[in-house]
């Protein structure tokens, strides 16, 4: 029985994907649920997975092509069984034959073939049976390009010399990757962020040893009370930027066109790093949330994002945002706002200072926090004063629970 492989539904904001990987091919067997291809949108990549047991009859949109909203991608036979691969392993001498069956070359695969003008049987494959993938046929014309004559040699062993993008040592090779669709919408937000909001950052410097203290003498504790759940620096954050949302609304709004929109609750952002690019999923009403349950919403976030499973519905919205780049060793930056969003929180790494307490030397773990913000709906006043309630809410935790 055929079966049509639609795209995704996708919301009223996303207007079309692109078809990012196929995970299977032609002919090959498919598993019911198992993934077989990947449409990236403007936010998230969403998964299409085989309706049944089956194999893919024909692929009708191949990797790098525009779809629509629940377009068909390709016609899928429920049922059917792969192609018989030991009738080729049984004819090596085929081999050939094999490298330049159209079914053993994915659809990027052909096209950037026909675009070379290359001949399929000299490229060597590396995917599944034998098929050429997109990249084999990629590092066949860089290698081609760069020394015809020694081809064989660096077929031999690829391995050895190959670099971070496939490119051999000591050679001079440039290669040109176009921008994945996510993150040329995170380079257009972040230029528009800047040409359409008078932005401007103020700084300041927290002492951490007081949460480090608490910290360190409740985790274990923490651990075990919250089945599991680690007890970390970033729901301190979240819970200190959540009180002081509330005594300064105006950084807790945001703008729409000529007005100004004042959010009656806090949903908080938290920027988090993956390889498809940075995304930040949606913290909801954090005023109602314990340290436990913003801690573990957040590692279910990081490792959502890992293995690309971030949906649209947890990073739509949001009225604050909150960066670490502490983690990658940042000591301070100047964090870009989130729009509609007017202001945006910046952590940073976590360093021993001298610092002056009563006139004595003393060294502190201490760390710059950078608030960055739309000086068309904040004044520097109210934007110091934010900062700084944070600052003073993290020296002393009591006050997270004393509500002072």
């Amino acid at each position: 029985m055929s079966i049509e492989i639609k795209a995704p539904t996708f919301p009223e904001s996303v207007a079309d994907g692109t078809v990012a990987t196929w995970h299977k091919q032609p002919g090959e067997a498919c598993a019911a649920d198992e993934l077989i291809v990947d449409i990236e949108t403007d936010k998230v990549v969403l998964e299409v997975v085989a309706p049944a047991d089956g194999v893919i009859k024909e692929i009708l949109k191949g990797e790098g092509d525009t779809v629509l909203s629940e377009e068909v991608l390709a016609v899928f036979e429920a049922g059917a069984a792969a192609s018989a691969a030991p009738a080729q392993a049984a004819a090596p001498a085929a081999s050939a034959d094999v490298a330049t069956d159209a079914e053993k070359i994915g659809p990027a695969a052909r096209k950037l073939i026909d675009e070379h003008n290359l001949d399929a049987s000299q490229i060597p494959g590396t995917g599944k049976n034998g098929g050429i993938t997109k990249e084999d046929v990629q590092n066949f014309i860089n290698n081609r390009g760069a020394a015809p004559a020694a081809a064989p040699a660096a077929a031999a062993k690829p391995a050895a010399v190959a670099a971070p993008l496939n490119i051999p040592a000591g050679q001079r090779i440039e290669k040109r990757v176009p921008m994945t669709r996510l993150r040329a919408t995170i380079a257009k937000r972040l230029v528009e962020a800047q040409q359409n909001a008078a932005m401007l950052t103020t700084y300041n410097e927290v002492n951490m040893k007081p949460v480090m203290d608490l910290r360190s003498k409740y985790k274990d504790l923490f651990e075990k009370t919250h089945n599991g759940t680690r007890l970390g620096f970033m729901s301190f954050f979240v819970k200190a930027a959540t009180e002081a949302l509330k005594r300064f609304p105006a950084v807790n709004a945001s703008i729409d066109g000529n007005d100004m929109v004042y959010h009656g609750y806090q949903d908080i952002g938290v920027a988090v790093s993956t390889d498809r690019g940075l995304m930040v999923p949606v913290l909801r009403d954090t005023d109602s949330m314990s340290l436990a349950d913003v801690e573990a919403t957040i590692a279910d976030f990081g490792k959502r994002g890992r293995d690309g499973k971030l949906g649209m519905e947890d990073m739509q919205g949001g009225t604050f945002t909150i960066t670490n780049g502490g983690v990658f060793g940042s000591l301070m930056s100047t964090p870009i706002l989130n729009p509609p969003q007017t202001a945006i929180l910046g952590m940073h790494k976590i360093q021993e200072r001298p610092m002056a307490v009563n006139g004595q030397v003393v060294i502190l773990p201490m760390m710059y926090l950078a608030l960055s913000y739309d000086h068309r709906m904040i004044d520097g006043k109210e934007a110091v004063q934010f900062l700084v309630a944070i600052k003073d809410l993290l020296e002393d935790p009591a006050r997270l629970l004393l509500d002072v």
